[in-house]
């Protein structure tokens, strides 16, 4: 096929060769992705992207090519007359053809083109494009959001939301992210980014409707003490999502907090928003202003008016809505309630809580760690569980495993203490930041920590000593292990947060 002289050089014919091959490799690719049903991050981001942008260099070598073979021309006219601009005349048959396979091929790159952006698109909008490719660094965030109850919520629902302009901004931030990973640059853990989250009211609150009534709801919680028996513990509470009446909406309950009405603001101290000094409350009907001030707090140096101010939203208190990593205590007591521990072995609370306080390096020294210790354990205190019971303790190990794999990641340095849950009071001080007795304003006034203010006790104790209550008459808190009433002046974290 003749064509003109200046597309017959080495570059041009080079990157035709590059972007014929890989377009060739990509139909292939897709042929077999699609025939045999073969899909995953890794093949997509060859189809999509890489050779894609292969293709794109061998094209850009053509034009370059034929530059630089008209410089050339130039600069030796006696090889041949070039014009600084093309002739095109039809009549010439190297002009017919370069324009045709120009005008088809350009056609062509666009279709494909077209059809490669919409499917790299989608490719990097799934969430195993989100948790898979860069498996060590987005590994405990994906086990930990396969396990959430946002498990069918993709994950660009909450971390870019709508719009072009978070879009854009996604897409700049996992750049430096791509480069962080191939230079291995970024830090474990991962730091959560509190301050570059897209506010709740724009992502959250697509589906969580903050006008909505939330019926109180009944949260039965089962433990397991650490003795031979592994003794049940049962407590039963009616939480205070909202008002006792569908009629009063937010007006009451733990909700109120993001009543329409009001307007709580607080600034913290710190990076995590754990230690948090002033809290003001807005009355927006009313205008009633009421600042609270934790002056316990040391503020020694730092300009709280320059500390900036945040309106408190769902994040506040669902801070791992979807990456939360449960502790040993909490996961343990599940495998226990569902069967998967048996708590027919004795001392086997003891025994996992014990296996699971060492810190490990990796976690196959973890699996090995685990099996042990527990195995050692029974051997001196209880060998005729290694025979007798054998299936049952093998069951038990397997949850156990399940359990450290699923919460804690050692090759990341993640566990649930470096992401703290802040809903609740248990094993982080989550309510307490606030409703601790100590945020008062100059009349005296102070955000109380009574219990009953977000649940009541309807039921606690040992299965064959539950003691029950009512709404109107609600039970006062027990605790499963006598200390000496400790649990009114102390927070719950101080003890369960060193609980690993």
């Amino acid at each position: 096929m003749k064509l003109p002289q200046a597309v017959r050089n080495l570059t041009s014919i080079i990157g035709a060769s590059i972007a014929l091959i890989s377009l060739l490799i990509i139909l292939f690719l897709f042929i077999v992705s699609a025939v045999f049903d073969i899909g995953s991050s890794y093949l997509g981001i060859f189809i999509y992207i890489a050779l894609p942008m292969v293709l794109v260099l061998g094209l850009i070598l053509i034009p370059v090519g034929i530059l630089r073979e008209k410089r050339r021309l130039r600069e030796h006219p006696e090889q041949d007359r070039l014009k600084d601009w093309p002739i095109i005349d039809f009549n010439q048959p190297s002009v017919r053809n370069a324009t045709i396979i120009f005008v088809a091929g350009t056609i062509c790159f666009l279709i494909l083109s077209a059809i490669g952006s919409y499917e790299a698109f989608h490719l990097t909008e799934s969430d195993e494009f989100c948790g898979k490719l860069c498996h060590q660094v987005m590994e405990p965030e994906y086990t930990a959001y396969q396990e959430s109850a946002h498990e069918r919520v993709g994950c660009v629902e909450c971390h870019v939301g709508s719009g072009a302009g978070w879009y854009v901004k996604s897409k700049l931030s996992g750049l430096y992210q791509v480069y962080s990973v191939m230079f291995n640059k970024y830090p474990k853990p991962i730091p959560t980014p509190i301050h570059s989250l897209r506010p709740a009211r724009e992502t959250c609150e697509e589906c969580h409707w903050t006008e909505k009534f939330y019926a109180r709801k009944i949260n039965t919680k089962r433990s397991y003490l650490a003795d031979e028996n592994t003794t049940e513990w049962d407590i039963h509470l009616m939480m205070k999502t909202s008002a006792t009446y569908s009629a009063q909406g937010l007006q009451e309950g733990i909700h109120w907090h993001i009543n329409p009405d009001i307007k709580i603001e607080y600034r913290a101290i710190d990076e995590g928003r754990h230690s948090i000094p002033w809290v003001r409350y807005t009355n927006l009907k009313t205008g009633e202003v009421k600042i609270y001030e934790d002056r316990t707090i040391d503020t020694e140096g730092v300009d709280l008016d320059a500390v900036e101010m945040r309106t408190m939203d769902c994040m506040d208190c669902h801070n791992r809505p979807s990456h939360n990593y449960q502790s040993p205590a909490n996961f343990v007591d599940d495998y226990i309630t569902s069967g998967a521990i048996s708590n027919k072995l004795p001392d086997i609370k003891v025994v996992a809580m014990d296996a699971l306080s060492t810190e490990y390096a990796t976690v196959d020294s973890a699996m090995i760690g685990i099996e042990a210790y527990a195995r050692e354990y029974y051997e001196i205190m209880y060998p005729e569980v290694l025979t007798e019971k054998k299936a049952l303790y093998d069951q038990a190990m397997d949850a156990i495993k399940t359990g450290y794999k699923r919460n804690i990641f050692p090759e990341m340095k993640v566990n649930w203490t470096v992401y703290p849950n802040h809903l609740g009071h248990l094993e982080t001080d989550g309510c307490y930041r606030c409703h601790n007795d100590k945020h008062e304003t100059a009349a005296g006034e102070v955000i109380s920590r009574d219990c009953n203010l977000c649940h009541d006790i309807l039921a606690q104790g040992t299965v064959d000593q539950l003691a029950y209550g009512t709404t109107e008459n609600p039970l006062e808190f027990k605790h499963p292990v006598d200390i000496n009433e400790q649990w009114r002046t102390t927070f719950c974290s101080e003890c369960h947060f060193s609980l690993y």
